[in-house]
């Protein structure tokens, strides 16, 4: 079965990027004045905290996954 080793493949290498990186922060601008020509933008930041354990459920499904894959019979 190619599609449960490409998507074992896929939770494979998302959950390694889990486990790499803790957190994900991006920033988002917001007018916080505008009067006329006056006008002030504020970044403003979020962060996305990523936890191990969610990596690690991720590496085991992916595991899981390509072992099946591997064992099913192709036709």
């Amino acid at each position: 079965m190619r599609s449960l080793m490409l998507i074992g493949t896929i939770l494979l290498i998302v959950g390694v990027i889990a486990l790499l990186v803790p957190s994900i922060t991006f920033f988002t601008t917001e007018r916080v004045a505008d009067a006329g020509f006056f006008k002030i933008d504020v970044s403003r930041p979020h962060t996305i905290i990523l936890n191990p354990i969610v990596g690690g459920v991720l590496l085991l499904g992916g595991i899981i996954l390509l072992v099946a894959g591997s064992r099913a019979p192709s036709s």
